[in-house]
């Protein structure tokens, strides 16, 4: 409402209305209100109360405008036109839009529902969202719907209309280089360039510059392009069919890709995905790879099928191809060395050739080789060179059979394999000391010396000692045989060594000693045994006595050889029997008589010889030790350890 004039008392009955002003009179006799406009002096009579003003006029400058509700009806001649009973007729419910005129008054029943505004002015890159509340034509003979919408676009100023609203403002998108709009149409319409859209299609804008959406149209993001560049490439997928940007048709579900060549950047359609980025594959010459299900000219990759590509090359790997191994460095073979190899299928090698599917063969260098995709690289050989001192197990895998190389450079046919010798723990234990046996008695029987791990492809070796022996036993050819230091023993796959058990320490005790070389002597043996007179007395003494092996026989005589191992445990028996005629002997005399003559009955005792082997030709006594202990009636000495393998 406009603001109110100089207001007068209820009670009055003289208004004074200024120039510009006005008050509305109601008639109390007929209930009908009237205007009256100034400037003048109005006299109220008696049945008439004023009910409005003064009041000052609505005044509209220009550029301005503003709406009145429940409007007056107006002639021709722009007269405002009464009714029957001389009240002005009003258009309910309707609103009039009035723009930059003359002062007016309201009359009665009209309403300034918007005051006094602005026309808003509309810049450039915007424009309102109309929306037609009532059919209507509009001053270019276009008709309007109720609902229609359509875009009032700047730069301008907006005359409003009661048919007429104001969605919203919109602004138009700046497209840059490398950039495109991802629009959708909210129902059935035509874009900007006259194309049909249906309700929810999308649809791609690349121009660069500013773009204005029509009323019908969303933006939905805003799309940046792919660079792309000599080493990487775009890897899409058709989402739906459609034709894209290079006039080709995609299938939906068809992968493809864009490289360098088709073009510098690519903005992603709506039909379509960007499923990664795929860096370019590089070999150089002397490097190679093999593609699985490779694509064929018409980007179809052929499942099941290899490709062999070998450098100098690069390429980019199409969809669905992938490499079997990687990149792979072409095989540069020396004259020692040589490649295993096995064909997977059928294929022709030269053209005498042909190679059935398992065969297996071997190159040999000196040769660069890469392998046809028919053919799979089991293993790379290199020569092994051997001493005579050295040698392998050699494995034929056709036939199984086992044998020795020794003494020669050797290279693994494609038939052949190495094969492992397994030895028992004790054996492994012995030959891993790596101990003379003559060299530190007193350490004899410790076996926990830690060393490397045995090669068991390797052949085992033992060196034999001077004035030694080592049993080896074929379990294949069910024979054995005896070496006589100094030699260097390297067993043949069915062979093992003969292991000793020993009785050793002082006194003796079984299983003490373990050793795979039996010394022959000359050497000596310490035992502590316990002896009882006649009278009962009983006494401890300690015995030294000399003993070696009489081999004359046995270096030409392999029987007589064998016997030096016919006893398992000969130190065992052999003292043994020994105590066993001492304690006889002193049995027989009394203890002040053996006190006087122990030498003598020692020495009878043990003028016999041992009969623990053949070959243990003589043993020869020394006089006895005699130690404070052996006067004791009833003392018992701890054993020590004896210094000897075979002692």
């Amino acid at each position: 409402m406009s603001k109110k004039g100089p207001q007068m008392p209820d009670d009055s009955s003289l208004f004074r209305i200024p120039p510009f002003y006005y008050v509305h009179v109601l008639d109390q006799n007929t209930n009908v209100t009237r205007i009256e406009i100034g400037p003048r002096t109005f006299v109220r009579q008696d049945n008439e109360r004023v009910v409005l003003g003064p009041e000052k006029m609505v005044t509209v400058p220009p550029r301005h405008y503003c709406v009145i509700e429940n409007p007056v009806f107006k002639d021709e001649d722009a007269k405002v036109v009464y009714d029957e009973f001389g009240q002005v007729k009003l258009a309910h419910a309707d609103q009039e839009i009035r723009m930059a005129q003359d002062p007016f008054p309201l009359y009665p029943g009209e309403i300034l529902k918007v005051g006094v505004s602005p026309l808003r002015i509309v810049p450039p890159n915007s424009a309102l969202r109309l929306k037609a509340q009532l059919d209507f034509t509009d001053e270019a003979d276009v008709t309007r719907v109720a609902g229609d919408e359509w875009l009032f676009e700047g730069p301008g100023t907006y005359l409003p209309r009661k048919e007429v609203t104001v969605e919203e403002v919109v602004r138009a998108t700046i497209i840059r280089p490398n950039q495109a709009l991802r629009l959708r149409a909210r129902k059935e319409c035509k874009d900007r360039d006259g194309r049909p859209r249906v309700c929810g299609e999308e649809w791609i804008v690349k121009v660069s510059g500013a773009y204005l959406p029509g009323a019908y149209e969303e933006v939905v993001a805003t799309v940046e392009a792919h660079i792309l560049t000599e080493k990487k490439a775009l890897h899409m997928r058709a989402l739906r069919t459609f034709v894209d940007e290079f006039r080709k048709t995609r299938k939906s579900g068809e992968e493809w890709l864009i490289t360098l060549s088709d073009t510098d950047s690519h903005i992603t359609g709506v039909h379509e995905e960007v499923v990664g980025v795929i860096n370019i594959t590089t070999l150089n010459n002397r490097q190679y790879c093999v593609i699985c299900d490779p694509c064929d000219a018409e980007g179809k990759p052929q499942l099941g099928k290899k490709k062999l590509v070998r450098g100098e090359r690069s390429f980019f790997l199409l969809p669905g191809e992938s490499l079997e191994k990687g990149i792979q460095s072409v095989y540069v073979l020396s004259e020692n060395e040589g490649l295993i190899l096995r064909a997977l299928e059928e294929f022709k090698e030269t053209a005498d050739k042909v190679r059935k599917p398992g065969d297996r063969w071997m190159i040999r260098g000196p040769v660069e080789y890469v392998p046809p995709v028919e053919v799979d690289v089991v293993c790379k050989r290199t020569a092994i060179p051997l001493d005579v001192n050295e040698g392998i197990y050699v494995r034929d895998i056709k036939s199984g059979k086992v044998r020795c190389v020794s003494g020669e450079t050797y290279m693994l046919s494609h038939d052949e394999e190495l094969w492992e010798k397994h030895l028992p723990p004790a054996v492994e234990t012995l030959l891993a000391s790596q101990k003379d046996p003559l060299a530190d008695r007193s350490d004899r029987s410790k076996h926990d010396a830690e060393s490397k791990q045995r090669d068991r492809t390797r052949s085992v070796t033992l060196r034999v000692p001077h004035n030694a022996a080592v049993q080896i036993y074929d379990y294949k050819a069910k024979v054995a045989r005896v070496v006589f230091g100094p030699e260097l023993v390297m067993l043949n796959p069915d062979e093992q060594f003969t292991q000793l058990s020993l009785s050793g320490g002082k006194p003796k005790k079984p299983n003490v000693i373990k050793s795979l070389c039996l010394l022959l002597g000359p050497d000596f043996c310490t035992d502590i045994i316990t002896l009882e007179t006649s009278d009962h007395a009983r006494l401890q003494i300690q015995l030294s006595y000399n003993w070696h092996f009489d081999t004359s026989k046995c270096i030409t005589d392999a029987k007589e050889a064998a016997k030096l191992f016919s006893v398992p445990d000969f130190v065992g028996d052999m003292c043994k029997a020994v105590a066993s005629r001492v304690r006889g002997a002193v049995a027989a005399v009394g203890f002040d008589d053996f006190q006087s003559s122990a030498a003598r009955c020692s020495a009878s005792a043990s003028r016999a010889r041992s009969g623990t082997s053949s070959a243990c030709r003589r043993t020869t006594w020394s006089s006895p030790r005699w130690t404070s202990r052996m006067w004791s009636r009833w003392s018992s000495g701890p054993a020590t350890r004896c210094r000897s393998p075979c002692s």
